[in-house]
């Protein structure tokens, strides 16, 4: 494991942002396992031969097509860095070759909520038997905002603007963007803030999201209860369901695709062309049936 240690070194001397540096070191550890597995020591001895059974591993227990194409980016980087330290003398990895192509049509397919399993939510989060004001503010700020859960952990009460009604938010690479909040939405959070908010101990904490054991939530809580949610209501539910749908919803009621890039916060339009501008396999589904 030393050589990935040295790898993620690397990528941090780079500026590369943590949660990329994240992503490639968690998915080369993943591809150095799978070689210890099969008898290989050194994961540093790329091999042609490693990665094209690698890729079959991966699509033999059926990984989504996404995910295997992001572990080939991380191998391709984990390979340009051993032939830069002259640890490796050939490129074994190739997006050209081993990147699996979709069909066009098929690529970019999104899970989203029905709008029927939106009402149903809308419903369940309102009844305080079953739901508290702190978890339903999650719903709505993940459902009305589209942020990423780690975004949603790190807003604080200085990133609110009552006067313009604005979530100021901090995305990937420290970059900034501003979200417009429903009316509804800022009373839910000025709701949240004089009620549950002062009884917890953590009151004086700058972040807006409490837990009664930190003074922030952290992503794997939100997990957790979006898990308790699912088991009641039925349907699958995770935070980056929640982003999708935002997304989504916002491109089916005719909005500009660039407004939902950059409300998205994502770098290049091309991005949210990829995820959103085909459309969900619900979608495609509905389309089928009036056949």
């Amino acid at each position: 494991m030393e050589i990935i240690e040295k790898f993620e070194h690397h990528l941090i001397e780079n500026g590369i942002a943590p949660k990329t540096i994240e992503s490639y070191v968690g998915d080369v550890k993943g591809f150095a396992e799978y070689l210890t597995g099969m008898g290989v020591d050194n994961s540093a001895d790329l091999k042609r031969f490693y990665i094209a059974s690698y890729k079959s591993h991966l699509m033999e227990n059926k990984y989504a097509v996404a995910t295997i194409n992001k572990k080939i980016n991380s191998l391709q980087a984990f390979n340009l860095f051993l032939i830069e330290r002259k640890l490796a003398t050939e490129q074994v990895v190739s997006l050209r070759k081993d990147r699996i192509k979709v069909a066009a049509g098929s690529e970019g397919e999104v899970e989203v909520f029905s709008e029927q399993e939106v009402n149903q939510l809308m419903f369940f989060v309102q009844d305080r038997s079953k739901v508290i004001l702190r978890n339903h503010l999650i719903v709505w700020l993940l459902l009305y905002t589209g942020v990423r859960v780690s975004e949603l952990c790190g807003i604080q009460l200085s990133d609110l603007d009552y006067l313009t009604n604005t979530l100021r938010i901090t995305g990937k690479g420290g970059k900034y963007r501003e979200i417009p909040l429903r009316p509804d939405l800022v009373d839910l959070i000025k709701e949240y803030i004089r009620s549950e908010r002062q009884e917890n101990k953590h009151q004086d904490s700058p972040y807006l999201l409490l837990s009664q054991r930190a003074e922030k939530m952290h992503k794997d809580a939100v997990n957790t209860l979006l898990e308790g949610m699912e088991r009641r209501l039925g349907f699958k539910m995770y935070p980056h369901k929640f982003r999708h749908t935002f997304a989504s919803r916002l491109i089916k009621k005719g909005v500009p695709l660039t407004t939902v890039s950059k409300l998205a916060g994502h770098s290049h339009i091309t991005t949210t062309a990829n995820f959103y501008i085909n459309t969900s396999r619900q979608d495609k589904e509905q389309a089928v049936a009036l056949l």
